[in-house]
């Protein structure tokens, strides 16, 4: 009976909100939940089967996934559809509105990253490092680079365009690109953010423009014991 009250408890506190008209404890209300924030990111490049989303995010239970799933998708943030043939499988995308929540992304991984506690060498997805770039880039150092850029993992390909210092990243089909980086987004993370060298990848294409790119990235500084 004393479980059972703890977790009736649980679950009360999990919809109870803030009882707050600031939209940031909306916000929170929204996507605070445990994953919730993760699994929308995993759409920000485009839609993504539930097992797709399973392995990137392996962590997370399928229980917990299909839960958070279908609760972004009450709230607005996510929908299902069906890819056209010949795939014709059901794939979770995120809305529109969904969507403009990527810059709320970056910026949380941009803060966070200045903790000492964060750590680069942990696993990530393609989709997660695809955004970091998006997120580190120095303008000033890539303003000189016009390329276009693939990334192969596994499946999944991406394709940056860099021009201006600015760089467009999108899920698409490896072509007419100048250079391509093949392996693990872990690997290829090592590189750009843990210094490693660059052969912990596979590199096809311009090898020059390789050495730059992954230098296009700095972290931010970490706060000192002082600021915290």
């Amino acid at each position: 009976m004393k479980l059972k009250n703890v977790t009736e408890l649980a679950k009360s506190e999990t919809r109870r909100g803030y009882d707050d008209a600031c939209g940031t404890a909306h916000g929170l209300e929204l996507i605070g939940e445990r994953w919730a924030l993760l699994v929308l990111r995993e759409l920000m490049l485009g839609p993504r089967r539930f097992s797709d989303l399973r392995a990137d995010l392996p962590g997370i239970s399928a229980n917990v996934l299909t839960q958070r799933l279908g609760e972004l998708e009450a709230k607005g943030l996510v929908r299902r559809t069906r890819l056209p043939p010949p795939a014709n499988i059901q794939v979770y995308e995120a809305t529109d509105w969904g969507l403009e929540a990527e810059p709320l992304i970056q910026t949380l991984g941009r803060w966070a990253a200045r903790s000492p506690r964060h750590d680069p060498a942990l696993p990530l997805s393609g989709v997660s490092l695809m955004l970091s770039f998006k997120t580190m880039i120095d303008a000033q150092r890539a303003r000189k680079i016009d390329a276009r850029i693939g990334f192969r993992f596994g499946r999944d390909t991406y394709v940056a365009r860099l021009k201006k210092g600015a760089i467009k990243i999108a899920r698409a089909p490896i072509k007419d690109c100048d250079l391509l980086f093949e392996g693990a987004p872990t690997a290829l993370a090592a590189v750009v953010y843990g210094g490693q060298p660059l052969d912990l990848i596979d590199v096809v294409g311009d090898h020059v423009l390789a050495e730059r790119f992954v230098t296009l990235f700095p972290l931010p500084s970490k706060v000192s014991p002082l600021d915290h």
